[in-house]
C-alpha cells in the first residue's frame, strides 16, 4: 500500500525513470504490494476467470500456493521495465490497464490466451489491443467515407447545376432585344421585310428595305436613297447594305445555291439575287413593271436548282398580266413572257403554286377573281417545248374537268364580289416572310386555301374539289387572317379583325365549321397590321395583335372624361396584346407606344424556347420633320415577365365561373414557351 501511496502522492521514495533505483519505503511493504499486484494483474490464473469461488474466499491459501509464481511475475515485470527504460509511467499504466481489460473480457481473454505468448505476458495483450484499435479505426474510416462521399457528390452536383443552369432572369436578359432607327418613315406603307439566319448564330437576321433623304436635302426635292439592309438578329448591327436605284418592294429569303444563302431583292423593274452573308450580287435581271413576288417552282431545266416565276404588267395592256419564267441559277429568262387577257378587275391575287393530289402543278392568280392554269401549259407557251422533268408533264384529270368553253383557265373563284385575300391554310403563315423556303412552299402548295371576298366574307376552299367548306360573314376585313390553333380539335382556326366607327373587333373563327369561338371589342388603333399566331408548348397558338383599350374595361379602372377636342389632340396609345386560349377572358398587355407599327414578323429561338417579335414602326417627330423608321426586336418571354393583366370580363358576378387569380395567370404565362410550328413534310421535296 505504501507503494501505491507513493505513486499517487509522487513521494521522493518512488521509483523514477531509472528502474534500478532503491526506495526503502516501497521495500518495506514489498510483499503486500506483490500480493495486491497479483490480485489485480494475475487474477485469471487464480480461477476468477473461470468462475471459481473456492480460492476467492481463502487469501492465505492462494498466496501460499502461488508464492513462487508471484515472485516470477515480479522478476518478469522488472525485466520488462529494464527492457523499456524510456517508457513513461503513463504508457506502462496503459499497457497494464489493457492487460487488465483483456482479462476481464472472457472472449477477448480467450483470444489472447489462444495466441502465442498467452501464458500471461503483458506484451501480447498490448499487441491485441493495438490490433483491435486499428480495426476500430478502420471501421470508423469506412463509416466516415460512406457519409462524406455522398455529401461531397451532392455538393458538387449543386454547384455544377448552379453554373450550368443560370437563373431565368439572367437568361432572359441575354435574349436578343434591340432597337435601331433606319431611314425616314414613308407613311403607313409597309416596307419590305424578311427574316433568315445568314451568319450562323442560330438567330434569324433581319432584312429590310430602307428609304433615306440625301444629306440635309428637304423632302420636297425628292432626292431619296433606296437600299436593302441586313441586320444581325442578335444585336441589330448592320451586316451589309446595298444601294438600289429604286425602292425595294419585296425581300425574299430561303434559297441556297452551293451551300450559300441567297436573298432576292425585288424592285419595280429589277430582280436581283445577292449572297445573304456578304451582300455580294450574284445575278440581276431587268424586267418591266413587276407586280408580284417571285414564286418558287420545281426545277424546269434539269440543273437541280429551283426556278422562278414572276408576274409583270405589259406596258400596252393595262389589264393584262404576263407570267415570266426565270432561271433560278442565273436569272436568265426562260423563253418569253406569257400574257393572259384577264376580264376581272380588282386586287392582284397571287400568283401561287399549287400541287394537286395527282402531282400536277398549277399556277393560281387573278385580278379580283382566282384562276388556275397548268404550269406545263405556261412552260410550253413560254419556250415552245415540253418540260424536261417528267413530273411536270402530267395534268390532273379532276382539275382539267373543271374547264369550261375550251378555256385554258380553271375557275377557282369568280363572282361579283372581288377577292381580297387568298392564302394557304398553314400554321405560322407569314411569320418570318420566308416565301422562298422550299419546305414552306412544298407544304403551302398542297394545302387548302383561306378566301376573303366581298371584304366581309370568309371561307375555306378545299383543294381537292375547289368547294367551300363554310362561309363566315363579318364586318369589312382589312388585314390578312392569321391561322392558328385556338381549340384542341387539331384544325387550324382563323383570327380576323375589322374596324368601323372607331371600334376594332377581333374574332376567332372555328376552322372546322365557321362558328365564332371568341370575340372582343377595342378602341380602333388606326393601323392595319396582320395578327401573328405563334405556336406554344401547350399545343395551342398565342395570338399577338395591336389594339387600343378594350371596350369592356374592368370595374376598378376609371377613365378620365375629356372633351372630344382634347381627346383628338392627345396622341393615340397603341397596345400590343397576347391572347392564349387557355385564358380566353384575359389578355396580357406586353407593351404600349405612340409609334405606328406598319409591319411585323416572328423569329423563333428553338434552343431558348423563345420567340422574338420584330416590328417596323413610324415614330413621330417634333415639328414637321419626317418621322423616323424604327426597327425593334422584343423577346416575348422577357416581355411576358413585365406584362400587365387585362380582364375582358368583369369579375365578381354572382353565379358566374370563378375567375383565375393574378398569381395563377402570371404563373401560366411565365411558364409558356414558344416553338416553331410543325409542318408536314412530303416525299416530293426532292423536286425543290
Amino acid at each position: 500500500m505504501a507503494a501505491a501511496l507513493s505513486r499517487a502522492l509522487k513521494l521522493p521514495g518512488k521509483k523514477g525513470s531509472e528502474l534500478g533505483e532503491y526506495d526503502p519505503l516501497t521495500q518495506a511493504d514489498s510483499e503486500d504490494e506483490s500480493e495486491e499486484d497479483d490480485l489485480v494483474l494475475n487474477y485469471p490464473r487464480n480461477g476468477l476467470g473461470a468462475g471459481s469461488s473456492k480460492l476467492r474466499g481463502s487469501r492465505s491459501g492462494r498466496l501460499a500456493g502461488d508464492e513462487d509464481e508471484a515472485q516470477e511475475d515480479e522478476d518478469d515485470e522488472d525485466e520488462w521495465r529494464e527492457r523499456l527504460p524510456a517508457k513513461s509511467r503513463a504508457d506502462r499504466e496503459d499497457v497494464t490497464g489493457a492487460q487488465y481489460r483483456s482479462h476481464r473480457d472472457p472472449e477477448r481473454g480467450g483470444e489472447d490466451r489462444a495466441g502465442p505468448g498467452a501464458s500471461g505476458g503483458s506484451g501480447p495483450g498490448a499487441h491485441g489491443a493495438d490490433a483491435e484499435e486499428k480495426r476500430r479505426r478502420a471501421r470508423n474510416a469506412v463509416r466516415s467515407a460512406f457519409f462524406l462521399v455522398p455529401l461531397v457528390c451532392a455538393a458538387l452536383l449543386v454547384l455544377l447545376c448552379a453554373f450550368l443552369l443560370p437563373c431565368q432572369k439572367r437568361e432572359l436578359e441575354k435574349r436578343p432585344q434591340w432597337e435601331r432607327a433606319l431611314g425616314e418613315a414613308g407613311g403607313v406603307t409597309p416596307p419590305a421585310l424578311s427574316l433568315w439566319d445568314v451568319d450562323g448564330d442560330s438567330v434569324e437576321d433581319v432584312f429590310l428595305g430602307v428609304t433615306e433623304w440625301t444629306n440635309d436635302t428637304r423632302p420636297t426635292l425628292g432626292n431619296k436613297v433606296y437600299s436593302a439592309v441586313a441586320l444581325s438578329g442578335v444585336s441589330g448591327q448592320v451586316l451589309w447594305r446595298i444601294v438600289m436605284h429604286e425602292s425595294v418592294m419585296y425581300i425574299q429569303c430561303g434559297l441556297q445555291y452551293s451551300s450559300q444563302p441567297v436573298v432576292l431583292l425585288v424592285g419595280k423593274s429589277v430582280l436581283m439575287a445577292v449572297n445573304g452573308t456578304t451582300g455580294k450580287t450574284l445575278w440581276s435581271v431587268q424586267l418591266k413593271n413587276i407586280e408580284s413576288q417571285a414564286v418558287l417552282l420545281p426545277d424546269l431545266q434539269g440543273d437541280s436548282v429551283p426556278d422562278l416565276l414572276i408576274a409583270t404588267l405589259p406596258a400596252d395592256e393595262t389589264l393584262d398580266l404576263s407570267l415570266t419564267l426565270l432561271s433560278g441559277q442565273t436569272g436568265a429568262k426562260l423563253g418569253h413572257p406569257v400574257p393572259f387577257n384577264l376580264t376581272g378587275q380588282g386586287k392582284l391575287i397571287g400568283p401561287l403554286l399549287h400541287e394537286t393530289q395527282q402531282g400536277a402543278y398549277y399556277i393560281l392568280f387573278g385580278l379580283g377573281n382566282v384562276e388556275a392554269i397548268s404550269l406545263r401549259d405556261v412552260y410550253i407557251r413560254a419556250t415552245g417545248k415540253m418540260p424536261l422533268t417528267q413530273a411536270l408533264r402530267g395534268k390532273d384529270t379532276g382539275w382539267e374537268g373543271l374547264k369550261t368553253n375550251s378555256s385554258s383557265f380553271i375557275h377557282i373563284y369568280r363572282g361579283s364580289e372581288g377577292v381580297e385575300f387568298l392564302l394557304p391554310l398553314l400554321p405560322g403563315l407569314g411569320d418570318n416572310h420566308n416565301s422562298l423556303d422550299p419546305a414552306w412552299n412544298l407544304n403551302s402548295s398542297k394545302s387548302d386555301w383561306v378566301l376573303v371576298y366581298g371584304s366581309s366574307k370568309l371561307s375555306v376552299l378545299r383543294q381537292k374539289d375547289i368547294r367551300k367548306e363554310w362561309t363566315f360573314n363579318s364586318g369589312p376585313i382589312h388585314s390578312q387572317p392569321a391561322p392558328g390553333h385556338f381549340n384542341d380539335d387539331g384544325i387550324l382556326d382563323l383570327f380576323i379583325q375589322h374596324s368601323a366607327n372607331g371600334i376594332m373587333k377581333a374574332l376567332v373563327v372555328d376552322g372546322a365549321n365557321g362558328h365564332l369561338l371568341w370575340s372582343a371589342e377595342f378602341v380602333c388603333p388606326r393601323l392595319v397590321l396582320e395578327t401573328s399566331a405563334i405556336a406554344t408548348s401547350t399545343g395551342q397558338s398565342a395570338f399577338l395583335f395591336w389594339a387600343g383599350d378594350p371596350i369592356k374595361a374592368p370595374k376598378n379602372v376609371t377613365k378620365p372624361t375629356v372633351s372630344p377636342g382634347v381627346a383628338a389632340a392627345e396622341p393615340l396609345i397603341r397596345k400590343l396584346f397576347l391572347l392564349h386560349p387557355a385564358h380566353a377572358t384575359i389578355l396580357l398587355q406586353l407593351t404600349s407606344t405612340t409609334d405606328t407599327a406598319v409591319t411585323s414578323a416572328v423569329s423563333y429561338q428553338e434552343r431558348m424556347k423563345d420567340a422574338s417579335y420584330i416590328t417596323v414602326s413610324s415614330r413621330p417627330t417634333a415639328d414637321s420633320e419626317p418621322g423616323a423608321r424604327v426597327v425593334k426586336s422584343t423577346s416575348l418571354r422577357a416581355a411576358i415577365t413585365k406584362g400587365q393583366i387585362v380582364r375582358l370580363e368583369e369579375s365578381g358576378k354572382s353565379g358566374g365561373v370563378v375567375k383565375p387569380g393574378a398569381f395563377e395567370v402570371n404563373k401560366f404565362f411565365r411558364g409558356l414557351s414558344f416553338k416553331h410550328p410543325v409542318r408536314e413534310t412530303h416525299s416530293s421535296a426532292a423536286l425543290f
